[in-house]
């Protein structure tokens, strides 16, 4: 049986135990996969029916990224003055160094490859500022234009984050869930997604309305580790139990700005009630 098989009928196995994959794994404690959702139902703010929603869930790792020597031996100033020359402006506490090459992620020889065989040369300011906070698992709102390179911002590190977890046991939905406000950005997100996706063989797709609802429930049913949805779509698959979110460790909002400015907050905030934790929320 491939490691790759998303119905592995061990759970608990992880997709990427290589020594050449840059990263050392390590799986949490349960417990810590439950506390924050935990915590938010002993001060009243999730339900009870969610909290037992929680218990069984395997434990997952989020934070993946190690500082490359080159990084860290950057100054204040030389940071300061590389995101004034790339025009990065950064807010938080504790925001990481930003990357100058791509060696510097640390991303495994599979990733490396296949950007190396889209031919990029160097980081966009998104994905040079945007992956060390993604790839520690920290919530993030990034703000970027058309073209700069955001959409592979998240899924490279979303990648690594699926390679990381237990595989997908029978009746489990995705890891990774995309959320978009239009057809044609999902579809757009799903081609990058096929694309980089190739080489650890993770299954996606592609969840919108105004087409028949058949390939995308049987898409659902085979077990898919990263869904690319809108909203309405997305909530009609839910209510009819054709798949779950108990398994989203990492969910991105796409062009979020332009979801509100269309009238899906009441769906965004059901879909995000659903997911334990909220990783990781791109803007346009």
């Amino acid at each position: 049986m491939s490691r790759y098989d998303s119905r592995a009928a061990d759970p608990g196995s992880y997709r990427d135990r290589r020594p050449d994959s840059g990263f050392g794994y390590k799986r949490e404690n349960e417990s810590s996969y439950r506390s924050s959702s935990l915590a938010k139902y002993e001060r009243g703010e999730q339900s009870p029916q969610r909290k037992t929603d929680l218990d069984g869930l395997p434990p997952f790792e989020k934070n993946f990224y190690v500082e490359s020597s080159s990084v860290a031996a950057l100054t204040e100033r030389e940071v300061e003055e590389y995101r004034r020359r790339r025009e990065i402006t950064v807010e938080g506490k504790d925001v990481p160094k930003p990357v100058t090459r791509f060696g510097d992620v640390g991303f495994p020889d599979y990733v490396i490859q296949e950007i190396e065989k889209a031919g990029f040369t160097e980081p966009t300011p998104i994905q040079a500022q945007g992956w060390p906070m993604a790839l520690r698992g920290r919530d993030l709102i990034g703000i970027a234009e058309t073209g700069s390179g955001k959409t592979l911002a998240y899924l490279l590190p979303a990648i690594v984050h699926v390679n990381a977890q237990p595989f997908l046991a029978p009746g489990d939905g995705p890891i990774v869930l995309v959320l978009a406000p239009t057809r044609e950005l999902a579809v757009q997100i799903q081609q990058e997604a096929t694309k980089f996706g190739a080489s650890s063989k993770l299954k996606n797709t592609c969840i919108y309305g105004g087409v028949p609802k058949g390939p995308q429930v049987r898409d659902l049913q085979k077990g898919v580790e990263i869904v690319i949805a809108t909203p309405g779509r997305l909530i009609d698959m839910l209510e009819s139990h054709h798949t779950n979110l108990r398994r989203v460790t990492y969910l991105v909002l796409d062009e979020a700005d332009r979801m509100l400015d269309m009238g899906f907050e009441p769906q965004i905030r059901k879909i995000v009630d659903q997911v334990c934790y909220l990783l990781l929320t791109l803007s346009q």
